[in-house]
């Protein structure tokens, strides 16, 4: 490989590759490798550190039994191989749609409380940004409400937090965007706010409503009492606590406000063929096309969770799900008329799982109690807790957690003989708990008669089929093979880093004592996670060169915001809380701008010259024209276009010089590690994609995690969380729910550190290279390469130009890729950061003869381009324009292409000799899915066959 590039070695390689001004000057310090026995021993050990309580904290997060069948193997780029992943998320979007009332919904977002602040954000620029007050009922979770504030701060919008009940919105005159409620809130109240949404839109706000989709299967829906939109955690479909994640937030809104929604939507088209085929709708990456007028920076979802939750629905159906949701609110009420018995005021007078209980005694003593026997209950107040139950609540449960509310004076009295009536038998509550409907004496009221819901909900015969774990297994593997995946083929995305995410990294994530801890448990009780946290922040803190990690955010976009959220507070804190323009290159992702804006800064954008490099005189002189109100620059580093600038440390300086600081992109530091520090060049933070650089899988679009590493100066405001203590001294708001984001997938990156140490991580990123410049050398003779350095060398990924083609044979770029499918591969990134391009990025983890067998399939689809030039086959006839081709185009009884049939399906002999993958639909129709939405599962009449 070293021959065909032109080197003797790797360090010859990176000599010829990393700019001589940027090499490492403080080598890792990681250690030793360990290997994969002592990875696993370890991590065992820090695992078993944790304490695994019975928590009935609540607060949005609640234990859950994920369906074993769902436990197994299971990044929609490009849909026509693609569609098991799709429609798994319809099956979710679908879910959301009938259990909320609402019309549309997304494939999900990050969690509940960014999912809050989306939904401020939605109603800001429904209003044309013209009004800017958004009222928070102060009963919704305190995380929630912190993350709305969080997010507002950027765009001036004013947050008023009081009770529904007597906010008045004409105090506002008029200027009030929006509302959000929770249902049911914070205390377990069931309040009806039909009265309140029509006073909201009589005010010209709309309504957001956060809410617990188990509920739903008894209470009335939110688009049945008004709100327009409906948001919450879908975590307790099947999803583990995982301390806080990662969950898949749900989003559904109005029909007329689907075009505004954030996030990715999947909708329903047709192939070329006229067979249905699953594709993402409405272009909702909006900050690709937007840019700094974006509202929004959401570039992924939380996908393989919204798929475990769709997928729970599917098993369990709807009769399953209001057994469960029926089951937990009737243990609720035999918890709720017990600790009545006892002595105990019940306050809140509705409920469906969560009871607030006026103690007789005080509360630390009880949460004490508690503890000593493995059970958490939440304070509320010195002589007030708050108790939520779940689908995982056994009837000892449930006599163990009763029996903790008597007092030691009661049990006293009870053990003589003279007072026996408030205890209840494991035996009654099993009886009770399986009734059909339980009513209290405990003067609660249930829920009121009128929030009973009526209407009927999963009826689609997806969540009507698959019961059995036979059936269920078989929809799994159905799915599973409309997919190509890393087990089929390499997916060469540049600037998506699809790596091996190895077993061995992947196994901690299945412990108990990782998945089954609650986010908001004392910090005593997660002394695994603990240390977890510290030793994974120390490895990255090494490998970038960067004081202090904030682990919180929990993708790329919002490690984007919290960094940027830093500066802005550090700048405040020295003064220099006026300077608000951020450098941006014309070059840069989508989400740089939009972040940048959201963090309540002004966009000024930088040119590239032709060889895709910063332009270093046109960022002098905007730094300087723009000195005094200077914030920060954004640079993706390599550079978007693959390649390691030679002036990056120049760009640096001249943003320090006139008061700024940097903030690097860490999409492409996959190709630093070992090599060279972020902090070393010169940023002041970075955001690291655990989700690319660091192993954490795709998973279809997520999970993902972001954290940034950051200079000491900007230590103190890394982001806190106003349920548990964490952050710097200065904290700025939340960036995400839970303390320390998706906890529960961090084990993944820490055991890629521990199994690559020192020498481990440098080796790898010098393979990187290597393979990117292998393939861009066997492509160059056949494709034009758009971007390298001095010495013909690319960084990680390299850009083909596809556009000469298109003069000559009216061949794209997207037909190269559609094309790629028949040939067994996911086609690389397209038309980004080019347009009518192809950026491959092989990574390192790919063995020389896949890179082989993709630059072979890239150079035969080459002399089919030729043919077409040639004039052998028409323009709009042709193997390319007509691709993919799936098993149904190539068995049908008519063929009137041509070409022949081999050409279409085994374009190389290898294919004959290897198990071909077949795409499941023919050239998604984009235009037909926009103008025909249909982002739920198919009408029931295309299941009448």
């Amino acid at each position: 490989m070293c021959k065909v590039v032109g080197v003797s070695n790797l360090d010859d390689l990176v000599s010829k590759t990393v700019p001589p001004a940027i090499n490492i000057k403080n080598p890792t310090r990681l250690g030793k490798a360990l290997s994969e026995t002592e990875t696993i021993a370890r991590i065992k050990e820090i695992a078993a550190k944790n304490k695994v309580f019975k928590s009935y904290l609540g607060l949005g997060y609640s234990a859950a039994h994920t369906p074993a069948v769902i436990l197994r193997n299971y990044t929609p780029y490009q849909p026509e191989i693609s569609q098991g992943r799709l429609e798994a998320l319809v099956n979710y979007q679908t879910m959301v749609t009938n259990l909320t009332g609402l019309d549309v919904a997304n494939a999900s977002l990050l969690d509940e409380g960014t999912a809050a602040g989306e939904a401020m954000l939605l109603c800001y620029a429904t209003a044309n940004k013209k009004k800017n007050v958004f009222f928070v009922d102060s009963n919704c979770f305190p995380q929630t409400i912190a993350c709305v504030q969080t997010r507002a701060e950027g765009f001036g919008i004013k947050v008023v937090v009081e009770d529904f009940k007597s906010f008045d919105f004409a105090k506002h005159n008029g200027n009030v965007v929006g509302a959000l409620v929770q249902y049911p809130n914070v205390n377990g109240e069931v309040h009806d706010y039909e009265a309140f949404c029509a006073e909201a839109h009589k005010n010209g706000a709309l309504v957001a409503c956060a809410t617990d989709l188990m509920s739903l299967a008894l209470l009335k829906p939110p688009g049945e009492f008004g709100a327009d939109i409906a948001l919450g955690n879908s975590q307790r479909f099947g999803v583990p606590l995982g301390y806080g994640g990662p969950h898949a937030a749900f989003f559904a809104v109005k029909d007329e406000l689907k075009r505004r929604m954030p996030g990715r939507l999947i909708g329903l088209s047709k192939d070329a063929e006229g067979n249905q085929a699953y594709r993402l709708a409405l272009q909702t990456r909006e900050q690709h096309i937007r840019r700094e007028k974006a509202t929004s920076n959401i570039c992924t979802a939380q996908a393989l969770l919204a798929n475990m939750a769709g997928l729970y629905a599917v098993y369990h159906g709807p009769k399953g799900i209001k057994a469960i949701a029926q089951r937990i609110h009737n243990l609720t009420a035999i918890l709720a008329h017990s600790v009545t018995a006892l002595g105990h005021k019940v306050t809140n007078t509705s409920f469906f799982d969560t009871l607030t209980i006026q103690l007789t005694y005080p509360a630390d003593d009880l949460i004490k109690k508690a503890a000593d026997h493995g059970v958490n209950v939440r304070k509320v107040n010195d002589g007030t807790v708050a108790v939520s139950l779940d689908e995982t609540v056994t009837k000892q449960d449930l006599v163990d957690l009763i029996n903790l509310f008597a007092s030691s004076s009661f049990i006293e009295s009870f053990q003589k003989g003279t007072d026996k009536a408030p205890f209840i038998s494991a035996n009654t509550i099993d009886l009770l708990a399986t009734a059909s409907n339980i009513t209290s004496d405990s003067g609660a009221k249930v829920f009121p008669i009128k929030l009973a819901r009526t209407s009927p909900y999963l009826e689609h015969p997806v969540f009507n089929s698959y019961h059995s774990e036979t059936d269920m297994l078989r929809y799994l593997y159905h799915l599973q093979k409309k997919d190509l995946s890393l087990a089929d083929a390499m997916i060469p995305l540049g600037s998506c880093t699809m790596k091996l995410n190895s077993t061995v990294e992947m196994i901690p994530v299945t412990f108990p004592e990782f998945g089954n801890i609650h986010p908001f448990v004392p910090k005593d009780q997660a002394e695994g996670y603990q240390i977890l946290f510290k030793e994974l922040e120390y490895a990255l803190s090494e490998a970038t060169g960067f004081d202090h990690i904030s682990l919180q955010p929990n993708s790329g976009a919002q490690g984007e915001y919290a960094g940027l959220r830093c500066i802005k507070a550090y700048l405040k804190a020295i003064g220099e809380g006026h300077r608000d323009i951020c450098l941006i290159p014309v070059s840069a992702h989508g989400t740089n701008p939009a972040s940048a804006v959201m963090s309540g800064m002004k966009v000024v954008t930088v040119k590239c010259d032709e060889l895709g490099n910063l332009d270093l005189q046109d960022l002098r002189e905007k730094a300087k024209k723009y000195e005094k109100t200077l914030a920060a620059t954004m640079i993706t580093y390599p550079s978007t276009y693959g390649v390691f600038e030679e002036g990056i440390t120049e760009a640096c300086k001249i943003i320090h010089e006139h008061g700024g600081q940097v903030y690097m992109d860490g999409a492409n530091l996959n190709a630093q590690m070992g090599l060279c520090k972020p902090a070393e060049i010169g940023a002041d933070v970075c955001h690291l994609n655990l989700h690319k650089t660091f192993c954490i899988p795709h998973g279809g679009g997520g999970p993902g995690m972001g954290p940034i590493g950051v200079k000491s100066h900007l230590g103190p405001f890394l982001p806190g969380n106003p349920v548990i203590t964490s952050g710097g001294e200065k904290a700025i708001g939340p960036i995400s729910a839970a303390p320390w984001g998706s906890a529960s997938i961090l084990p993944i990156s820490w055991a890629y550190l521990k199994l690559m140490g020192d020498d481990g991580l440098r080796k790898a990123t010098q393979l990187a290279l290597l393979n990117a410049n292998y393939m861009m050398y066997r492509l160059k003779d056949h494709y034009k390469v758009l971007y390298t350095n001095g010495h013909g060398k690319c960084a990680h990924e390299f850009i083909i130009d596809c556009r000469p083609f298109q003069a000559t044979s009216g061949i794209e770029a997207i037909d190269i890729a559609k094309r790629l499918h028949d040939y067994g591969f996911h086609s690389p990134t397209m038309s980004f950061p080019v347009a009518n391009t192809l950026m491959i990025e092989p990574t390192e983890s790919e063995s020389l003869a896949e890179l082989d067998r993709f630059c072979d399939a890239m150079i035969s689809i080459r002399k089919e381009i030729k043919d077409v030039a040639d004039g052998k086959y028409p323009r709009d006839n042709n193997v390319l324009v007509r691709s993919p081709h799936t098993q149904q185009v190539v068995m049908s009884d008519n063929w009137d292409r041509p070409y022949s049939r081999t050409l279409a399906a085994y374009p190389m002999n290898l294919l004959r000799h290897k198990s071909k993958f077949w795409p499941t639909v023919s050239r998604v129709d984009d235009t037909f899915g926009d103008r025909n939405l249909i982002c739920s599962c198919p009408p029931l009449e295309s299941y009448e066959d």
